[in-house]
Formats: C-alpha cells, sequence, structure tokens
C-alpha cells in the first residue's frame, strides 16, 4: 500500500506529465480551428503535412528540407561553441577581477544593448555573404548572454563562503576553480539555454538576407512566393529543434549540476 505522502507525490508527477500534453493539444486545437474560420491565411494541418513531404521529394534550390535544417543547424553550433567558450572565460574574467571588470566590463556595456541583427549590413559589407558572416553573426548574438549569466553567477557567490576558504588557506585559483564555478555553474547553463534560443533567431534573420540553404532561406521563398504552408512548416522544424536543444541541455545541467535539482 502506498502512503499518503507517496500517493500525493505520484499525483504530481502524472499531472506535471499530462500538463505538457494537454497544453500541446489545445494548441493543436486552436489552430486547427483558427486554420478553419481563415483558409486563405493559415493551411490546414492535411496542408502542413503535404508541403512537409513536398520539401522531399521536391527539393528546394537542389537541397531537402533535412539538408536546409542541418545548414542552420551547422551554422548555430559552430558558433555556440565558440560562444560558450569565450563567453564563459570572459564572464568569469570580468566576474571575478575588478581591474579586470574596470577595463573591459565598460567596452562589454557599450556593445551590449545593441540588437545581433543590427550588425547584419556591417558585416555582410566587410565579409560578404559566405559562411563566415552567418556564423560571426550568430556568434554575437550567442555571446552576450553567456557572458551577461557567467557575470552575474560569479557575482552572486557568497562572500562569506570565500572568506571561510580563505581563513583554510586556499588561493584565489583554488576557490574560483574549486568552489566560485561550481557554485555558479546553475547560472551559467542559464546563459547557455538563452544563448541556444537567441542563435536560432539571428541564423534565421542571417540566412533570410542572403543564403541558399538553411530555414531562413526556406521561410523568404515561401514568403515571397506567398507559401504560407512552407513558412509554417520552417518554423515549426525550428521550434522541434529548440525544444530538443532544450530538453539536452536540461538533461546535461542535472547531470553536472545535481545540487541544483
Amino acid at each position: 500500500m502506498f502512503s499518503n505522502t507517496a500517493k500525493k507525490s505520484l499525483s504530481r508527477r502524472t499531472i506535471y506529465y499530462a500538463l505538457p500534453v494537454i497544453s500541446l493539444t489545445v494548441m493543436v486545437c486552436f489552430y486547427s480551428y483558427m486554420a478553419a474560420k481563415m483558409p486563405l491565411l493559415l493551411p490546414n494541418g492535411e496542408e502542413l503535412w503535404g508541403r512537409f513531404l513536398l520539401t522531399f521529394t521536391k527539393p528546394i534550390k537542389g537541397v531537402s528540407l533535412a539538408g536546409h535544417l542541418l545548414a542552420s543547424l551547422k551554422r548555430v553550433l559552430i558558433s555556440l561553441i565558440f560562444a560558450w567558450t569565450l563567453g564563459i572565460g570572459f564572464g568569469v574574467m570580468i566576474g571575478w577581477n575588478r581591474t579586470l571588470k574596470a577595463i573591459f566590463g565598460s567596452i562589454f556595456d557599450l556593445f551590449r544593448p545593441i540588437p545581433p541583427i543590427a550588425w547584419i549590413p556591417i558585416i555582410i559589407m566587410w565579409f560578404g555573404i559566405g559562411e563566415f558572416p552567418k556564423v560571426l553573426i550568430v556568434f554575437i548574438g550567442s555571446f552576450i548572454p553567456v557572458v551577461l549569466n557567467t557575470e552575474a553567477g560569479i557575482r552572486m557567490v557568497d562572500k562569506e563562503s570565500i572568506a571561510v576558504a580563505t581563513v583554510f588557506g586556499a588561493n584565489k585559483r583554488q576557490m574560483l576553480m574549486q568552489f566560485v564555478i561550481p557554485t555558479a555553474l546553475p547560472s551559467i547553463f542559464a546563459g547557455v539555454r538563452t544563448s541556444v534560443s537567441c542563435g536560432w533567431t539571428v541564423v534565421l534573420a542571417a540566412e533570410m538576407l542572403g543564403a541558399d540553404s538553411g530555414v531562413g532561406s526556406l521561410v523568404t521563398r515561401g514568403w515571397n512566393a506567398s507559401d504560407m504552408a512552407l513558412v509554417l512548416v520552417s518554423i515549426i522544424c525550428i521550434g522541434l529543434i529548440g525544444a530538443v536543444l532544450a530538453f539536452t541541455l536540461n538533461k546535461a545541467e542535472k547531470v553536472i549540476c545535481p545540487w541544483n535539482n
């Protein structure tokens, strides 16, 4: 027999698993209702599925939907690797060292409010419309949230705990590597998760302005051809990939930061 506490815990877990399914079902039903009411503006589910299959049987610019998704995903992942590596390092640097914060913090604060999309015309004029400009634009958009969250996590570490570590003879490097950074990991992961959504947003904007492959180019093609089904298929695929990446990062955080679960 289950105790009352176990029954309540099981009920809560069931509710938490059921709520996402319910919310998605409601969203699909609402979309189906709106598509039936406005068939000229919103394609129905059958039209979306047909357009999805058509992207494989009749590739756009010689590339199937999977190829366009992989092209965008490749750009985003390359940018994220550099953004995470450099962003975490820079965030730790300005969050831990007051001198470096004074030197580089003001420069970062100057560029931080500039939207990543605002850099697109400049980068295109400097580097053209090849692969490097797209990766660079996504890097800029992904770098900022990583730095902000990393710096905030470093600065929020309990000062009294640092003082206790100092009393026990820990030097600055030991405190940083063995106490400060592990304590700041949840905040760092928050920045990493935010950078993923920022990366997708920026890569779509970059691809819409000039690309032969990528989901952004599909959105532009659908827009120019008034092919709303193609636009929505592309957006849905973007959402699914973003959800998979978010799920993967959440699982990684639970493994790396078990104390924060």
